[in-house]
């Protein structure tokens, strides 16, 4: 990803220096929407398809291309193309890395590209898209959502509007999960932001109120849905993205390995050596590599609509 030189958000909020080390293993609380690195198992329910009716029918045949631009090379979007900027002062973070380091500026360059995207998608329909705020941290961090530490892995909390990332998973990311390159990481800020784009849009809100009388298989079942989503939106981004001929060879092949290497299968499979269907989360390997594919081929919101039929 040629990303060196670009616009950089200013909505970075750097605590690795604040946020402390440490913490055991934890799967976020259930109001995080989070990049998995583990399992749940569950029971059963009833009323998932009245859930997805509902949450589906706000947006069906929405084409933002008639105002970002179809076909290879087209479509200008809101905002720049600017020089990188570092409103950190030098500070450190604690971790003996200035807060201005290359890290820093490539989640903020990311962050800037996912601003403009979303905001000409919004634009198109009459609507002001609000940018959300990513906070880096380190060890532990504590969000409107609860408590979480490093080992649960990047989240979006919707009480907040925040994306929650220690950018130390982008190790783990690549030595655990042996999915590596700039764009895997790209892929896993812009799935954050796709929850914060449900958020926005009254989504993740329903879901929240409706999962309240949902068991726990039932709540995982629309779970995933609600995750192939924001991998699909994940790939309309990218789709614009690719159209500013920002991304190199081999781009989004790192982010369809990352999407195959977090599949709830895959995951189980490395972790406890067998899977537990009932209580995948997030998709399948094959589903999220789907979608997010899905996304970046056609750019179209009307083609992520996971919320009805089969996934």
């Amino acid at each position: 990803m040629l990303w060196k030189g670009r616009r950089q958000s200013d909505n970075v909020e750097d605590e690795r220096s604040d946020s402390g080390g440490g913490g055991g293993f934890g799967g976020g609380s259930p109001g995080q929407f989070r990049i998995p690195i583990g399992g749940r198992t569950g029971g059963g329910g009833s009323i998932l398809l009245v859930v997805l009716v509902v949450l589906a029918g706000w947006y069906f045949g929405f084409d933002p291309s008639q105002i970002l631009g179809s076909g290879e090379g087209g479509g200008v979007l809101p905002g720049g193309g600017g020089q990188i900027t570092d409103n950190s002062g030098g500070q450190d973070d604690g971790a003996g890395t200035p807060a201005s380091d290359e890290m820093k500026q490539f989640v903020a360059t990311v962050l800037a590209e996912t601003e403009e995207t979303w905001t000409g998608i919004f634009q198109s329909q009459g609507l002001k898209y609000e940018d959300p705020k990513l906070v880096l941290f380190s060890g532990q961090i504590r969000s409107a959502c609860g408590s979480a530490s490093t080992a649960a892995g990047p989240f979006y909390c919707p009480g907040d509007h925040k994306v929650y990332l220690d950018t130390t998973f982008f190790q783990q990311l690549d030595q655990q999960f042996g999915a590596s390159g700039d764009f895997a990481q790209a892929y896993v800020i812009a799935h954050e932001v796709g929850h914060h784009v449900q958020n926005l849009t009254g989504i993740l809100p329903k879901f929240n109120q409706m999962r309240q009388s949902m068991g726990e298989a039932e709540a995982n079942q629309m779970s995933v849905r609600i995750e192939l989503q924001a991998d699909c939106f994940a790939g309309v981004w990218a789709h614009f993205t690719a159209q500013k001929g920002i991304l190199e060879q081999g781009d989004i092949e790192e982010a369809l390995n990352a999407a195959k290497q977090i599949g709830d299968d895959t995951l189980q499979k490395k972790m406890q050596g067998y899977v537990v269907p009932e209580s995948f989360n997030h998709g399948t390997s094959q589903q999220r590599q789907t979608w997010l594919a899905r996304g970046y081929k056609s750019g179209k919101l009307s083609d992520c609509n996971t919320l009805t039929g089969p996934v």
